[in-house]
């Protein structure tokens, strides 16, 4: 089956609204913000481990409307919203706010035409939170869950000829439910951030054969000199793959779906912050379906060093991580970056400043992000969003050691969001530490939880809950501390790590996103004096490494809305430091 790109089915009055369409106002933009465009947003390929050479790309302008929560598909449609742009964002167009009494709607046409032995598949990056999907009036799923991806055979819903229709209903209850939603607050304030609702990544259709490959599952094992690879789909088939190391052909192996294969590599060269070297792998079935990957080989680990620290190891060495609490949020497009150039300058900016990772704060990214961190070298501890629930959080500022309880139904569903995070992000090497609570923020069943990580994931290391709320569990002891800095003391069988220090902040004007309510730990009047207190802090930092402290997390990357204790500006118009000297302090902790 052909699919035609997307901008040929475009009927006219679009392309005149795609060629008149303009952001919404906003109090910042971004140096990307006017180069994106309604008929170029976000165009590249969405899924860097899994990528197929047939796609067509379904952002752009789509129909909306917000109608009450109760009502049904709407007769009429308010006007055009650019996906994959939250409805809250002014790159949506848009920038109105959605509640949890109100429904978003979203409809636009497509090109497809049926073909015998293909199927039609729809993916979604992420939508948030509950979606329903409708292909010519039929429905064609319901997912629930903001941060994981997920695809729709909507083959039977085809109908003859070209022209399909694709219809979604969101429904986002923000802070108004136990969900994770992490930052996201309808009255935003403080630490917390303007809710996001809806398609907020990118959406794209791909045709594939009858049988198909649904993932793949890749770990590295650095000692045996081996990638362990599992090709999951649906229709029993077998497969081939090629690993490829700078264009030459190093392993080869064909096995059957959805059961583990090893694949021998004849060369073998590791994956680091310093040298990010990647594979490229490509998979193939008899029945036709392609996919081209990459992987790293790296291992991660902790156990004790030469003079009996704890620390983590990196490819059997131990490394001292060094890096920002990353909150990732833009004035322009909130939860999504303009532009895929955007994703990468963060990534660059904080490799600049000698940071060799960072935390990246109860939100999942797309996965071109993780792809960035993986090619540039830059090392990723992974928060679950949190869901945040109101008494237990009360009782933990109060110094009272309860976790929270948790509905059986939102317990489930979070646990869900959870593991399927974690499987939609398992294979990229940069990812070495899993961060399942956040101080106490709707923390519930603790040791369980990160019992259950471990197990999903035993070649990664469990950060036990990150600040605040230890229960004696995880890889990770992780201490909060503001200014700072500090470590919990050397201990046998755990890590000793900061999770967050720092904060200190700066206001620039013509650079806030509000004039007053601005806020830091600690804030100052110049760039002189905040590059002092951060010497000070990293003076102070020195001995505790020397003594076992294994991982430092400064606050943070940029400032966000409110918070201006960033690196940057929020909208990455000025970095607050002197780089070079930052990657002068970092490298004395790090090598």
């Amino acid at each position: 089956m052909r699919i035609r790109p997307v901008a040929l089915v475009l009927c006219t009055a679009v392309t005149l609204l795609a060629a008149d369409w303009k952001p919404a106002d906003s109090p910042l933009t971004t140096p990307w913000t006017a180069k994106v465009t309604a008929d170029r947003a976000l165009p590249e390929y969405p899924r860097p481990q899994m990528e197929r050479a047939k796609w067509t790309n379904l952002n752009g302008l789509w129909d909306y409307a917000i109608r009450p929560k109760g009502e049904a598909r709407p007769a009429e449609w308010e006007g055009k919203l650019l996906v994959p742009f939250a409805v809250e964002s002014a790159l949506s167009g848009v920038k109105r706010p959605l509640t949890p009494a109100q429904r978003l709607w979203y409809r636009r046409t497509f090109s497809a035409a049926p073909a015998k032995g293909t199927r039609l598949l729809l993916h979604f990056g992420a939508v948030d939170w509950r979606a329903e999907v409708f292909v010519n009036g039929k429905p064609a799923g319901t997912h629930e869950g903001g941060y994981d991806p997920f695809t729709l055979d909507i083959t039977d819903a085809l109908k003859p000829g070209s022209t399909q229709e694709l219809t979604v209903s969101v429904w986002d209850p923000t802070d108004d439910a136990l969900q994770p939603r992490g930052k996201q607050v309808l009255n935003p304030n403080g630490i917390w951030y303007t809710a996001v609702s809806g398609i907020w990544q990118t959406v794209w259709i791909e045709p594939v054969p009858a049988a198909s490959i649904d993932s793949l599952a890749m770990t590295s094992d650095i000692d045996g000199h081996r990638l362990r690879l599992t090709v999951r789909s649906a229709g029993a088939a077998d497969f081939t793959a090629t690993a490829k190391l700078k264009g030459r052909t190093v392993g080869t192996i064909s096995g059957k779906t959805n059961a583990e294969v090893s694949l021998p590599l004849s060369a073998t060269e590791l994956w680091s912050p310093d040298l990010p070297t990647l594979y490229d792998l490509e998979v193939k079935l008899k029945s036709g379906d392609s996919v081209k990957s990459y992987f790293g080989m790296r291992s991660v680990e902790a156990h004790a060093d030469a003079a009996g620290h704890n620390r983590i190891f990196l490819n059997h060495q131990p490394l001292f991580m060094i890096g920002p609490l990353d909150q990732g949020w833009w004035p322009d497009g909130l939860y999504t970056a303009p532009t895929d150039d955007a994703l990468r300058f963060d990534i660059e900016a904080l490799k600049k400043m000698g940071f060799n990772m960072a935390r990246k704060h109860v939100k999942v990214e797309p996965a071109r992000w993780y792809y960035w961190c993986d090619k540039l070298g830059f090392l990723v501890w992974q928060d679950m969003p949190s869901a945040m629930t109101k008494t237990p959080l009360s009782n933990v500022r109060k110094g009272i050691a309860e976790d929270a309880v948790f509905p059986a139904e939102q317990s489930a569903g979070w646990e869900r969001e959870l593991k399927a995070i974690i499987g939609a992000l398992s294979n990229a090497p940069s990812i070495v530490v899993w961060v399942p609570f956040n101080e106490g923020w709707g923390q519930h069943a603790t040791n369980d939880v990160l019992k259950m990580v471990k197990a999903l994931d035993p070649t990664r290391l469990v950060d036990g809950p990150s600040g605040w709320e230890d229960r004696g569990w995880g890889d990770l002891k992780d201490m909060h501390n503001y200014p700072g800095p500090g470590m919990f003391p050397v201990m046998k069988d755990r890590v000793s790590v900061l999770g967050e220090f720092g904060g200190l902040g700066l206001p620039l004007a013509g650079h806030l996103w509000w004039d007053k309510r601005n806020w830091g730990y600690k804030t100052f009047t110049d760039k002189a004096q905040l590059q002092t207190a951060y010497e000070g802090l990293i003076e102070k930092l020195g001995p505790m490494v020397k003594g076992g402290l294994a991982a430092a997390i400064y606050t943070q990357t940029t400032d966000v809305e409110g918070e201006i204790n960033g690196l940057m500006t929020y909208d990455r118009q000025v970095i607050k430091f002197d780089s070079a000297k930052l990657a002068a302090l970092h490298k004395a902790l790090t090598h």
